[in-house]
């Protein structure tokens, strides 16, 4: 990692002493979603309830400037109007599978709801992109149907949960277990997390 990444994890475990014992994980995290990015892949981001905020909230962080303007490269911004290239920002391609409400609501009424996030990996998902998948009890049946599918389709899956190990654990590649069991807890850990992820890849992928 550069030092702005390495500070970036610093002022993390700075800020929360709890999620240190992460450090490793995390690296892992970031290192296959550098990767499926790299390979010319995609994230889908899917959870329930609060953890379906924190999925649009992460693709939200992904497909426009977080912390850095992103503008376009030079070559792109040339075949472009000058008055969209300028208003156009480096994006990672993500997409949150909690947000299309027609669909969801479609296979939920006519097929079943723990399939909700299935049908959409199984769509969407190719070999080499990534799941970033979120339950804070690790249980959710439609997202652990999700990661089966995403394992399936060749699909990198990454999880984000409390602290106990749990049926998604076992089906991650990398699990981020937060230091808590309580739901509100393990969410107030969940932020600061995937926006250190946020942060770390966009500093990989975005020069300012």
């Amino acid at each position: 990692m550069r030092a702005e990444q390495e500070k970036t994890l610093a002022e993390l475990f700075s800020a929360y002493p709890a999620l240190r014992p992460l450090d490793g994980e995390l690296r892992r995290a970031f290192a296959l979603l550098r990767a499926a990015f790299r390979g010319g892949g995609k994230l889908l981001v899917c959870g329930n309830g609060g953890s379906a905020a924190d999925s649009a909230h992460i693709v939200g962080e992904l497909m426009k400037g977080f912390r850095k303007k992103r503008p376009l490269p030079p070559g792109e911004a040339a075949a472009l109007p000058k008055e969209i290239a300028a208003r156009l920002q480096g994006a990672l391609p993500a997409l949150d599978l909690t947000a299309l409400s027609a669909l969801s609501t479609a296979i939920a009424n006519d097929v079943d709801a723990e399939m909700v996030f299935a049908q959409q990996v199984y769509g969407y998902g190719r070999a080499g992109d990534a799941l970033l998948a979120l339950s804070t009890s690790g249980g959710s049946k439609n997202v652990g149907n999700a990661a089966r599918v995403a394992r399936a389709r060749g699909l990198t899956v990454l999880s984000l949960t409390g602290e106990k190990e749990s049926e998604l654990s076992a089906l991650s590649d990398v699990c981020l277990r937060l230091p808590a069991r309580e739901t509100a807890r393990v969410q107030e850990y969940t932020l600061p997390v995937y926006h250190a992820l946020c942060a770390l890849l966009e500093d990989e992928f975005f020069l300012e």
